[in-house]
């Protein structure tokens, strides 16, 4: 009987050992990938202020943890901001941002405004309340921003949110956009950066599993069915499931343009295209089949 025991315990403190590494590793991978990301696009710099937007979600929560850890050893000086927009949702638990962020030991500022009472009333019931919020939340952030002396505004979109704003945009609205790493606000005034650009969701689920992120759900979007987005996320992570690293190949594919190969004669010009003699070896092989990997199964198209 008492083997059967010793037996049980050396198995148990293996999986414990186990889930520690796999722990470890996750964290090392997710410094690295908002360090590269920040480095690539050169969002945070000497001396900045950054704004970190925390919703109560696991990307703002992990995207500011992650955050705090780099900043620890960073090769600039750089402070850090946290700030909650609470926006009058009904049930919505105003003591649970500031007691976490409090025991983080991070500067924080929570605005509150009633946009939750301008959404419900101006859009129809059913209709999709994601627009009119974010453009409300966006512009009283920027608001902020400048009452804090903000520098950046960071928020946690990742690498899925990228791509399936891509999907959006060329099934909803054609074209050929995403959410960018960096930017410029449209006044022209603040610099909005995500740092999460890297990362990917499955990542950010398992860390804020482990870090036990006290997460708020949003009552306006989280109880919308049947939004675009979310199809087309559905729609992503079945072409996951049956081809892993298409995602990976898919995300390479917005940092790898090639607008000559494409229709946009604001972006090439075609019409002043000339032949001029000259090799060019990422010239067109018009003759040529593509070369691309064989696919493991045939592609099914998902209707949204």
């Amino acid at each position: 009987m008492s083997a059967i025991w010793v037996e049980e315990e050396v198995v148990s403190q293996d999986k414990v050992l186990k889930i520690e590494r796999e722990t470890h590793k996750l964290e090392k991978r997710l410094c690295r990938e908002v360090g590269k990301a920040i480095v690539d696009y050169n969002m945070i710099e000497e001396g900045d202020k950054v704004m970190v937007c925390v919703s109560g979600g696991k990307d703002s929560y992990a995207l500011l943890d992650i955050l705090l850890k780099l900043r620890a050893r960073a090769p600039i000086h750089f402070d850090i901001v946290a700030v909650n927009l609470d926006q009058k949702q009904p049930g919505f638990p105003e003591d649970v941002l500031p007691t976490y962020l409090k025991a983080l030991g991070v500067p924080f500022h929570i605005e509150e405004q009633d946009t939750y009472s301008i959404v419900k009333r101006v859009i129809p019931e059913g209709k999709t309340t994601c627009g009119l919020c974010s453009r409300l939340r966006r512009g009283i952030l920027y608001r902020v921003a400048d009452e804090l002396g903000a520098t950046k505004v960071a928020l946690g979109h990742h690498r899925d949110d990228m791509l399936q704003t891509f999907f959006l945009n060329m099934f909803f609205a054609a074209k050929l956009k995403s959410m960018p790493p960096k930017l410029v606000s449209d006044d022209g005034r603040h610099v909005v950066i995500r740092p999460l650009a890297y990362v990917a969701e499955k990542d950010l689920v398992r860390w804020a599993q482990h870090r036990e992120f006290p997460i708020i759900p949003c009552t306006l979007c989280g109880s919308q069915e049947n939004l675009q987005r979310q199809q087309v996320g559905e729609m992503l992570r079945e072409w996951e499931k049956k081809h892993p690293g298409r995602i990976e190949n898919m995300f390479g594919a917005l940092q790898s343009i090639v607008p000559s190969h494409l229709l946009d004669g604001t972006s090439f010009d075609f019409k002043g295209l000339k032949a001029t003699g000259v090799p060019d070896p990422e010239g067109d092989k018009a003759f040529d089949t593509p070369e691309f990997p064989a696919a493991a199964s045939s592609l099914r198209i998902v209707q949204l």
